[in-house]
């Protein structure tokens, strides 16, 4: 079963990602230029793309665990997942500058006062070297270095779970779940998968 999904997946380009993940934000803004996003459209947007990031980042850390413990293998979806991740991270991160804030000013006095956007600040800035090394040309050129490079991603998940739990107000328990299922699938990683036999022998 696995394996006839796994060829499935094969035959679906990774192009298709990227055009999946930029209608997402296309129709998001496209809601709250028709007014459909609620009192505070700009809020709401912001609010959508942050979540979505994160998710993105955690479907990017699922692939790992996927591929050693279910034997699913996603891995070439893996750098366009990514991508699409810093891509909506950064359009949250320009939707708070110029369409909330908008006072330069107080972007920076927000950035140093507020424990929850020096979080997000700061996964943001580890975001970039990953983005800007998330191609063929940066792996050959880096070599082991790269692997080592984009073991950041693990950082980056971590910070944008608190990010999210700390800018919730009062005792939600949504952001808590992201951040749990993060911590578990870093875990994961370092669980070493059972032997095929092992695995037949206790399905029997």
């Amino acid at each position: 079963m696995t394996e006839r999904l796994n060829q499935l997946l094969r035959k679906i380009p990774s192009g298709l990602i990227y055009t999946l993940g930029a209608l997402y934000p296309a129709w998001l803004f496209g809601l709250a230029l028709t007014g459909q996003l609620g009192v505070d459209p700009v809020k709401a947007l912001e609010h959508q793309m942050g979540e979505a990031a994160l998710q993105l980042l955690i479907a990017g850390l699922a692939i790992t665990p996927l591929r050693q413990h279910l034997r699913l293998n996603l891995l070439k979806f893996r750098r366009a997942i990514g991508l699409l991740a810093f891509f909506y991270v950064l359009l949250h991160l320009l939707i708070w500058l110029v369409l909330d804030v908008q006072i330069l000013g107080q972007i920076w006095a927000d950035i140093l006062k507020r424990p929850y956007i020096t979080v997000g600040m700061a996964g943001f800035v580890l975001m970039l070297p990953l983005a800007l090394t998330s191609n063929n040309l940066s792996l050959r050129k880096l070599g082991p270095h790269w692997r080592r490079l984009h073991r950041l991603t693990y950082v980056v998940a971590i910070l944008g779970g608190l990010h999210f739990v700390m800018l919730v107000k009062g005792f939600q328990l949504t952001p808590l779940i992201y951040l749990g299922v993060i911590l578990a699938l870093l875990a994961l990683r370092r669980v070493k998968p059972r032997p095929k036999a092992a695995r037949r022998a206790s399905a029997t």
